[in-house]
């Protein structure tokens, strides 16, 4: 939980950090690793216990049985259809495992970990007011004193965009813009953050707020659950395969469906990068229904102003949406013309080329 923030200019929603009066400027120090960002909305869950990683495995897309002490990774909770429930970010100490989730899914994810524990020896805590999460690029975030309860100090590396073993990519290898995202989160006690607001209140340290660092997020491409994910999201529709899911493991709630997507079809929708016409400086909020001529084609997920790239989006669109067609966003001030950049390509799945899958089944995976 954030502590008070009074610095000047500073504009606080719900608890939230969302700019110091100048995004563009933290933007800007964000990337070159001038700033940290106080995350507000951050949420964290502790799950520990000797069973926690196997435990953890068996229940979502991505495999953690044998994460080692320091080691992060990103996993995703689905529903039985394969729709997106729940997304963590995670790194284990050794002792505990820590999850960073969004702040209004700690209470949701954790209640379904608690009903999800049977007779294994994990313990499940909502660990929010014990840690301050604090994101940034990985060596402003090394000048920030992270919490070591175990002796290891709690800092999640973000993997994206590289394909992590066992996933797969859809959108670009090589010339993809999120190849430069350097995104660290660190785990920081309440006064440690206190300390950070002090020292930025003397001059002695930049912050930022979560604005910029969404900015930063939409520029390279990088799927979040609070804003590319709704109720019919699949992994497969937002690239999520590259470092949230691993496709040859034992199975899990919503595997099949991921395996089938992946092998034999493709996903109805796909994520697009949208550059806006700046123009009249409107920015499409989330939903924003999006137009090919009159026919409505997808939603705008999420927008922002870049400090290079000026107003950006992304959105949900169908599939055999025209990747090489303008499209329109509207909005309460008028229709903003948007030009697309492919995501996930139409073609993602089956005809694609990708390596095939199988899906184990539960007496090889008992018998493993």
């Amino acid at each position: 939980m954030l502590p008070l923030i009074d610095l000047p200019g500073a504009i606080v929603e719900d608890g939230v950090l969302e700019h110091l009066g100048n995004p563009l400027g933290e933007q800007r120090a964000l990337a070159q690793g001038r700033a940290v960002a106080l995350l507000g909305d951050r949420g964290v869950i502790a799950v520990a216990g000797p069973d926690r990683l196997t435990w953890l495995d068996s229940l979502t897309s991505q495999a953690v049985a044998h994460l080692s002490p320091g080691e992060s990774s990103e996993l995703l909770v689905l529903d039985p259809h394969g729709h997106v429930e729940h997304a963590a970010s995670v790194l284990d100490d050794g002792e505990t495992t820590w999850l960073i989730v969004e702040a209004d899914d700690v209470a949701p994810l954790a209640s379904w970990l608690l009903r999800m524990r049977f007779r294994l020896r994990v313990e499940i805590r909502d660990a929010t007011d014990e840690v301050v999460v604090v994101g940034g690029t990985d060596a402003a975030v090394r000048g920030v004193p992270a919490a070591e309860p175990a002796g290891r100090r709690l800092a999640w590396q973000d993997p994206w965009p590289r394909v992590q073993v066992g996933g797969h990519a859809y959108g670009p290898l090589e010339d993809h813009p999120g190849a430069d995202w350097d995104w660290t989160e660190a785990l920081v006690l309440p006064d440690d953050a206190a300390r950070l607001i002090e020292d930025a209140r003397r001059g002695e340290r930049d912050l930022a707020g979560a604005l910029a660092a969404d900015a930063l997020r939409i520029a390279a491409w990088r799927p979040r659950q609070r804003s590319e994910a709704d109720e019919r999201a699949l992994p497969h529709e937002a690239d999520w395969l590259r470092t949230a899911v691993h496709l040859s493991k034992g199975c899990y709630r919503g595997q099949e469906t991921v395996a089938k997507v992946h092998n034999l079809g493709h996903p109805p929708r796909r994520l697009v990068a949208l550059h806006l016409d700046g123009s009249d400086s409107t920015l499409p909020p989330h939903g924003s229904p999006v137009r090919s001529a009159e026919d409505v084609v997808g939603t705008v997920t999420s927008s922002a102003l870049h400090y290079e790239e000026g107003p950006i989006a992304l959105a949900l669109v169908r599939r055999n949406t025209p990747i090489d067609i303008d499209l329109v966003v509207d909005t309460e001030g008028g229709a903003v013309a948007a030009a697309q950049v492919a995501i996930v390509p139409p073609e993602a799945g089956a005809v694609a080329g990708v390596p095939r899958i199988t899906r184990l089944s539960r007496r090889k995976v008992a018998g493993a």
